[in-house]
């Protein structure tokens, strides 16, 4: 009788808990709340284990047991079973488990980033795209970057697509967000230096050295960067391109000059 799940088996579409996760697809909704989506065992455990609060976790009966979600740390009063057709109208992708959770949103403040001695950093200015800020988010975790800062947003982070991209670092990174005007003045406040990827007066970005404390700053692709940050750089960079076109994807360039940085920090 200890395995008896507390609350019975969602299998209506039409349940209130289930319009309540679907109306989380749409950013008003979750900026009101103040919670969003998470799919996927792995990416909850992420969550929780960065000091994301878990409001509720629904499972598909026919995917996985109760029991592992409560070795896992979930609170039992929190998991919420359901039917096979419910998850596979709440879920976004097919690779979640069978388990897709409900999580508040996180406070990203200037003021909350604990810098390290010697910090690099990468600054997102204007992204549009959720599936290029998930992969950059990523792309930090893999390099160790101590924070990220997106700057004027053009998207939601908590969107579920920067989530799901993002493989769940989107909890595993320091992330502040705040004007292009805030984060010069704090990055000149800290002593940072400012490189700002740009296709005139630059130098290649492996000539410029990041061994001091540096943030690299990366732009949107349709616009680039604003004048207010060339204004401000200490130095201008560029990825030299061989071909006919001038640009590549934002999350590519971004991972080519991160991990450049790391190079030459030594950093294993």
């Amino acid at each position: 009788m200890k395995n008896l799940q507390i609350h019975p088996v969602i299998t209506s579409t039409s349940n209130p808990k289930v319009k309540h996760l679907l109306s989380l697809d749409k950013s008003r909704e979750r900026k009101k709340l103040g919670v969003f989506v998470i799919e996927g065992l792995k990416e909850l455990k992420l969550a929780k284990s960065n000091g994301y609060e878990v409001e509720a976790v629904y499972y598909s009966v026919d995917l996985i047991e109760e029991k592992i979600l409560i070795q896992s740390g979930f609170n039992k009063n929190h998991l919420y079973p359901i039917g096979q057709n419910v998850f596979d109208k709440i879920a976004y992708r097919e690779t979640t488990g069978g388990v897709i959770g409900i999580a508040k949103q996180g406070t990203h403040e200037l003021a909350d980033i604990e810098l390290k001695d010697n910090p690099l950093l990468l600054i997102l200015e204007r992204l549009e795209k959720p599936g290029n800020l998930g992969a950059i988010l990523r792309t930090a975790d893999a390099a160790g970057v101590d924070a990220i800062i997106i700057c004027d947003p053009q998207t939601d982070l908590y969107n579920p697509n920067v989530v799901r991209s993002s493989v769940g670092c989107v909890f595993t990174n320091q992330i502040a967000v705040a004007t292009s005007e805030e984060s010069i003045s704090w990055l000149k406040k800290n002593q940072i230096k400012i490189f700002c990827t740009y296709l005139e007066g630059s130098i290649p970005y492996t000539s410029a050295s990041y061994q001091s404390a540096c943030a690299i700053v990366m732009g949107s692709e349709a616009f680039g960067l604003t004048d207010e940050w060339i204004k401000n750089a200490d130095a201008n960079i560029i990825i030299p391109m061989n071909g006919q076109i001038d640009s590549m994807n934002v999350s590519v360039a971004a991972a080519i000059v991160v991990f450049e940085a790391v190079r030459q920090r030594g950093i294993r």
